[in-house]
């Protein structure tokens, strides 16, 4: 017997099997906000979508653009949209109107979606049929259909794509990734399968709904009858103030924000406040790869589980997972700490290998499909069965993953190869240091040296010498900084990423490259 995989499972799973749970706790606050929902009331409300985009003329295989920070609507538009054959288009809000423009002509998307709050930024953005999320003019759209209201059926196929996700464009214009619903739905199992997933879980929305369909877990969380917190906007008291409040178990979080929360929960402490959650709190974290000390506060300062995974949106996107095994169960908190902050071992089902110029190349059946309309793009990306992430690293002896950088990101100086990472994870022991990045700039001498942008603790009194002294008692000196230059914020995507090659553009312009000897 053969059933194709469609995300629609996690939905049709958690209607019949939990109808009456509470699925979703919108944001409170937020314009056309929906409270509290179940999830008989979430599968219906999916439903009347798809009955309203047969209404529309909108049939399968076309494109449909949310602009929106996380909400109700967004997730009901993963099961409406791509649960009944139309293809999902989640975009960044946080691009300008050209750069959103750019997706939505790039797609071909028929219908957009845009939240109220995001309406007055991006006025210009069209497509034939444009939908503000106010709760007036999204009404129709999001009525619950009666249960004998089907939908249409559509020619179900595991391998049409369920979404466009476009990559945060770190050297051009975006690509859009095609994820296809049997990749999606088996990078959702092994994801919360991994992760621990029951329907005892309340999941915090910390990780944005557009950034690679929030890694999956909504599927995932949702197939299991958990609960959904919706939150749009990262505070680290707030976070707290929920996780207390809403009893969550679960979140998913970029480097960024666990930063948040540790200051937070710093902040309390010196008030005399308990921090809650402790003991019974996952966080995963991907993104960047996060400075052991971070983990190493995660876990004692907070008392929250923090497991590490690493992929890519291209791979749907899990490809390791590192969770702490029995074995570690003796060790210090420090060398714990330093364990999870490799990217970890080979979720089920996933291959991994380095080739010669130490690339990490992969192969999985959640690996994606190709770039969307982008051919040659998909022939450098997909390589004779192998998935090319772009990123630098090595398989050690026990089989975990080590990202050293992106290949891009490599600072090569007096013909040594450094990497950023490792120099960032260095300074961030240092106790004064919120935030580092650390790039290369052009040297006459070494062809480039080592520049780390700092932002300070508030109240501290860091020194560049201090700082550059510092590494120098921990590292190889040919990898510590050279400089250091103090900023008040480094700008990070949507998703907790640095854009390395914008912090590195102002110290190359004029240079033919941004990089030297790569």
């Amino acid at each position: 017997m053969f059933v194709p995989l469609t995300i629609r499972d996690y939905i049709d799973r958690a209607a019949t099997v939990f109808p009456d749970r509470i699925a979703v706790v919108d944001e409170p606050d937020a314009v056309g906000a929906w409270g509290s929902i179940t999830y008989r009331e979430l599968d219906a409300r999916a439903r009347g979508m798809a009955v309203a985009f047969d209404a529309m003329n909108v049939g399968p295989g076309e494109r449909v653009a949310i602009i929106s920070p996380n909400a109700a609507k967004f997730l009901t538009s993963f099961f409406g949209v791509s649960g009944y054959g139309r293809v999902l288009v989640p975009v960044n809000y946080r691009l300008t109107a050209d750069e959103i423009g750019y997706i939505l002509e790039h797609s071909g998307a028929s219908v957009v979606l845009v939240d109220p709050e995001i309406d007055v930024n991006v006025g210009a953005v069209a497509a034939k049929h444009r939908i503000v999320l106010d709760g007036i003019a999204d009404q129709d759209l999001f009525t619950p259909a009666a249960p004998d209201q089907p939908p249409l059926e559509w020619d179900v196929d595991e391998n049409a794509m369920v979404s466009i996700n476009y990559t945060s464009g770190t050297t051009a214009r975006p690509k859009g990734v095609r994820l296809t619903h049997r990749g999606s739905w088996l990078n959702a199992a092994v994801f919360g399968w991994s992760a621990g997933v029951t329907d005892r879980d309340v999941l915090l929305h910390t990780l944005p709904m557009f950034h690679c369909n929030g890694w999956g877990m909504p599927y995932a969380l949702t197939g299991m009858g958990g609960k959904h917190i919706v939150i749009r906007k990262i505070d680290g008291e707030d976070i707290l103030e929920r996780v207390d409040r809403e009893g969550v178990t679960l979140m998913c979080a970029a480097p960024a924000v666990l930063a948040a929360i540790l200051d937070a929960a710093a902040a309390r402490r010196s008030r005399g406040e308990q921090v809650p959650g402790f003991g019974s709190v996952r966080v995963v974290g991907a993104g960047a790869p996060p400075p052991s000390k971070t983990i190493e506060r995660v876990q004692g300062e907070l008392g929250w589980e923090f497991i590490q995974i690493y992929g890519l949106t291209e791979t749907s996107p899990l490809l390791t997972m590192n969770r702490a095994i029995a074995e570690w169960d003796g060790l210090e908190s420090h060398e714990k700490a330093s364990r999870l902050s490799k990217a970890g071992t080979p979720a089920l089902g996933v291959r991994i290998k380095t080739d010669d110029e130490g690339e990490v190349l992969a192969r999985s059946n959640h690996v994606f499909d190709g770039y969307w309309n982008q051919p040659e793009e998909t022939a450098k990306a997909l390589v004779d069965g192998w998935f090319h992430t772009g990123d630098g690293g090595s398989v050690g002896s026990e089989n975990y993953l080590t990202i050293t950088d992106r290949k891009k990101d490599v600072i090569i100086t007096g013909g040594e190869n450094v990497s950023s990472i490792e120099v960032e994870d260095c300074i961030y022991q240092h106790p004064d240091v919120a935030e580092a990045a650390v790039i290369g700039i052009p040297d006459p001498k070494w062809g480039e040296t080592i520049l780390a942008l700092v932002v300070p603790r508030r109240g501290a009194e860091l020194t560049e010498a201090d700082l550059i002294a510092f590494c120098r008692e921990r590292m190889s000196h040919f990898k510590c900084p050279t400089a250091v230059e103090f900023r008040e914020n480094l700008v990070r995507t949507a998703t907790g990423k640095l854009q390395k090659f914008k912090l590195r553009q102002p110290y190359w312009n004029g240079h033919e490259k941004t990089v030297s000897g790569g």
